[in-house]
């Protein structure tokens, strides 16, 4: 009896160029082997094919005459075969392994170079991280005419008491080379949020309604001084606001609406939400701005619940007074829990989009939260933050591949399908 052990599994790898018709080829050998399949995993990359298959050791002399018959058949089909043992140790090594956290790392920009990638592999390599699958989600990883959007996916494994630390660098990767790294845990919930609830000034538009009807009402000056005063934390939301809602009044009603017109919305907001609708979720606006532009937004964009501030007009003149109650930020954590108890849905399936202080507790409440071009205060809060790509960009945290979308973005009723009004607010 020899002392030498035998080995536990055998890994054979196939390369070269793809076509129709190879992985049927090999399996056929390998089901008339009776081989017993470990594990699996394809690539293709430019129509270059690599193909890996762990299986356990046959019985008896099979093998032999398997490796015989994989190599005989790898080379009609053109591709290149090797086969490596695998000893005990290792395939243990491997199955524990398969049982640690698994996390995704999205790597967002207008491009992605190859020294992004080496940053982020590099911020992996140091915290004992193993990257299982490389995944680009964009059409390109360079601007095109087509495209200006650029993301490449990571899965990566390893001690989930590494997390901290690998975010901290990854924050300050991210804004030392102008790019978006977004962390988080591969589960359940990722790919299965239903709810996305956005804040929308200066999130789903260009700009903040109050800064521009204070600009008509010819008191910009004071209420940008207001805005400071606030963000200084001499007063809360709700004092601040107060204060410079009583600035506009007088206002007349025609130039309040003159606005709907002028303020733009966020670049690749149309396009995020005739997805997400596409997809089956639901979206929300959850607002300390006001309804007049919010109903607006609604309808164009086709918003399932609506909550912003009602500005009170009387006799076709701005009062200077809001109709209670105020949606400052506990409110906005507190419509959250109220739409997902209604859609009967958990708040891991929720994911909420804001810029400001007052967006921090839906965005820490929900599942997902993401600073969008946001204050530094909310960046340091969220679980993710975005700068540097339109809102469409979220698109590639929730696992939605430009591909995925190419069929439904080529036809003019898939385009048209965000003007569509949908259901009402609560």
């Amino acid at each position: 009896m020899s002392s030498k052990a035998s080995p536990a599994a055998i890994l054979i790898h196939f390369s070269g160029m793809d076509r129709p018709g190879l992985t049927a080829a090999l399996a056929h050998v390998l089901a008339a082997h009776d081989a017993a399949i470990l594990d699996i995993g394809q690539a293709v990359v430019h129509e270059s094919l690599s193909l890996g298959i762990l299986i356990g050791v046959p019985s008896g002399e099979s093998y032999t005459e398997l490796k015989s018959a994989l190599t005989a058949d790898a080379e009609r089909l053109g591709l290149r075969a090797s086969f490596t043992t695998i000893a005990h140790g290792a395939l243990d090594r491997w199955l524990h392994g398969v049982r640690e956290q698994q996390f995704i790392i999205t790597v967002l920009g207008r491009k992605i170079t190859a020294s992004h990638l080496a940053r982020v592999s590099r911020i992996l390599a140091g915290r004992q991280m193993n990257v299982s699958r490389i995944e680009r989600l964009s059409h390109e990883l360079s601007p095109t005419a087509d495209s200006e959007n650029a993301c490449v996916e990571l899965a990566a494994s390893g001690d989930i008491s590494r997390e901290a630390a690998m975010r901290a660098d990854f924050m300050a990767a991210a804004e030392e080379l102008s790019i978006d790294i977004a962390f988080q845990h591969e589960s359940i919930y990722r790919r299965n949020r239903r709810l996305f609830a956005f804040d929308m000034d200066s999130t789903l538009i260009q700009g903040e309604v109050i800064d521009e009807l204070a600009k008509m009402a010819g008191v910009g000056e004071e209420v940008s001084k207001i805005t400071e005063g606030a963000m200084r934390g001499d007063y809360g939301f709700d004092e601040s606001f107060t204060r410079r809602v009583g600035l506009l009044e007088g206002l007349p009603a025609e130039q309040v609406y003159s606005l709907l017109d002028k303020i733009p919305l966020t670049p690749g907001a149309e396009r995020l939400m005739r997805t997400l609708h596409l997809l089956g979720y639901k979206t929300a606006i959850l607002s300390g701005g006001f309804n007049f532009f919010a109903r607006n937004l609604q309808q164009r964009l086709g918003i399932d619940y609506v909550h912003s501030n009602e500005l009170e007009i009387i006799d076709g003149k701005v009062t200077g007074r809001v109709i209670p109650p105020i949606v400052n930020g506990e409110r906005k954590a507190f419509l959250l829990k109220e739409i997902v108890q209604k859609e009967g849905i958990s708040l891991e399936q929720a994911v909420a989009v804001g810029d400001g202080a007052n967006d921090i507790p839906m965005i820490s409440l929900a599942g997902m939260g993401i600073a969008y071009r946001a204050k530094p205060r909310v960046r340091l809060q969220a679980d993710h933050s975005i700068a540097n790509l339109g809102l469409d960009g979220l698109l590639y945290l929730i696992g939605v591949r430009d591909r995925d979308l190419l069929e439904h973005e080529s036809t003019p009723a898939s385009r048209s399908q965000a003007t569509v009004p949908r259901c009402a607010a609560l």
